[in-house]
């Protein structure tokens, strides 16, 4: 079993690192980080299943999932025992079209 955040989302949490550090501080930032990190952990343990993501269930694609921090959405897919991580938004981000755009180009 293991969590594998792909290069998009790395990005993500880089972008949203520089984000914070910016206009908040380190210790928000290092908040947000822990509960991200948090709520992949009991995704990764099975405690929680984020619910599908809407726009693509709307559409037949169910595997896809959400998991939700109090600034942060994420949607991971299950394959076996693994987690793969697609992306990594901040609620108030365009979401819709960060999702086309990330997961049409997988």
């Amino acid at each position: 079993m293991a969590i594998f955040i792909l290069p998009d989302a790395q990005e993500d949490l880089l972008s949203l690192q520089e984000y914070m550090l910016d206009k908040w501080s380190e210790a928000d930032w290092l908040k947000a980080e822990d509960e991200i990190f948090a709520k992949l952990a009991l995704v990764e343990t099975g405690f929680l299943t984020g619910a599908p993501v809407q726009e693509l269930a709307s559409v037949g694609i169910l595997e896809y999932r959400n998991a939700f921090t109090s600034h942060h959405k994420l949607v991971y897919r299950r394959i076996g025992d693994d987690t793969f991580v697609y992306v990594v938004a901040g609620h108030r981000q365009d979401y819709p079209t960060l999702l086309m755009k990330r997961l049409l180009r997988i």
